[in-house]
């Protein structure tokens, strides 16, 4: 787990408390932090630590490092203060399941990917100021052991009721108008809203006898976007919050 720089605590941390304080509060500059070099800088770290097979573009983390990361960030950069940053169509690949079924893999390029993990630095702190106490999937610092660990202790104190439930297809199921609707309820800055349209509208290709098939994109967000947990969550909360 990379360490994040104190700078970026520091905005996470003012972030999340007004978050917590003010559950009406709703954001609306936030775009200029996510093209912060020491942000994107980190970023890039975080997505080259947790590796993952190029985009449709073909470029690898090695081939950046080759030219040099700096100036790649610089250019991204640029290219998210001018607004002319638009992302590429997403790479679709099949993940045998168990069962002998296969799951759909979408994987973004490097460079969205880049982007993504900076929007995601800067916004996920302001979401998890919502989310429940309860709630462990892909979340920072929680895992499935501190779930266990929890329902260990329902149990202990006489809570025996259990709601199992199996969302078939999450990821590629979310209705974008409805994700979109749920992120606007905290965040009004526009740019930022026209990324994650952007990012989960992206097309989708496929590889078919070596030819490229491109499909558009009404719904869904991709696994293997790094953003995409973010945007799972907070889809999922409101289901969370009827249930209890």
């Amino acid at each position: 787990m990379l360490e994040t720089p104190e700078k970026i605590r520091e905005l996470q941390r003012k972030l999340y408390r007004k978050a917590k304080q003010e559950k009406e509060f709703r954001f609306y500059i936030l775009y200029d932090k996510g093209y912060r070099l020491d942000i994107l800088s980190h970023a890039y770290s975080l997505v080259r630590a947790n590796k993952g097979a190029c985009g449709v573009d073909g470029i690898t983390f090695e081939r950046i490092e080759e030219k040099g990361v700096q100036k790649y960030l610089e250019g991204i950069v640029e290219e998210l203060k001018s607004k002319t940053y638009e992302p590429m169509p997403v790479r679709r690949v099949y993940i045998p399941k168990p069962d002998g079924s296969t799951r759909p893999l979408g994987i973004p390029t490097v460079r969205d990917r880049i982007v993504q993990m900076a929007v995601k630095i800067v916004i996920e702190r302001i979401f998890e100021a919502d989310f429940h106490e309860n709630s462990y999937g892909s979340r920072p610092k929680r895992d499935a052991h501190q779930a266990l660990n929890d329902v260990s202790y329902d149990l202990r104190y006489g809570k025996y009721e259990v709601i199992d439930a199996d969302i078939s297809k999450y990821f590629d199921t979310i209705a974008h108008d409805k994700l979109l609707a749920l992120v606007a309820k905290r965040i009004v800055d526009k740019n930022i809203l026209r990324l994650i349209k952007q990012w989960v509208k992206a097309p989708v290709v496929e590889e078919d006898n070596g030819k490229k098939k491109y499909k558009g994109n009404d719904k869904g967000t991709p696994q293997g976007g790094v953003i995409s947990p973010l945007f799972a969550n907070i889809y999922l909360n409101e289901l969370v919050d009827r249930i209890i």
